[in-house]
């Protein structure tokens, strides 16, 4: 692959990531998470995700109103733990229903494009 095709191909995977991401997080907080276990969390299950792109995140999606958070300050170092909030849900119900019918009907265009070759 040529370095012009490898450039192109990077900033394509970034931007299918991105939507990727939200909903891994929106899976992984159905109980308190602060970030760098959130980090950790998603790479265990193949996600990875650098904490410089998942702390805007994490602050977006709570201003957005699917996370709610909270300190927890009896630790020495004090953390920020995120929970999906109850619009959360049901934003993740839907995002993740939609995610499957995009994904059966990529799976659909694949295969009959495969099949005309």
């Amino acid at each position: 692959m040529s370095e012009e095709q490898d450039s192109i191909l990077i900033g394509l995977v970034q931007e299918l990531r991105r939507g990727t991401i939200i909903l891994g997080v929106l899976s992984q907080v159905s109980k308190p998470q602060y970030g760098y276990s959130l980090v950790v969390r998603l790479q265990e299950r193949g996600m990875n995700v650098e904490a410089g792109t998942l702390y805007p995140l994490l602050r977006r999606l709570e201003k957005q109103g699917l996370l709610s958070s909270e300190w927890d300050t009896n630790e020495a170092r004090p953390r920020k733990y995120y929970i999906i909030s109850e619009t959360g849900k049901v934003i993740y119900r839907q995002l993740y229903s939609e995610w499957k019918d995009m994904m059966t009907s990529l799976e659909g265009l694949i295969d009959h494009r495969e099949e005309s070759e």
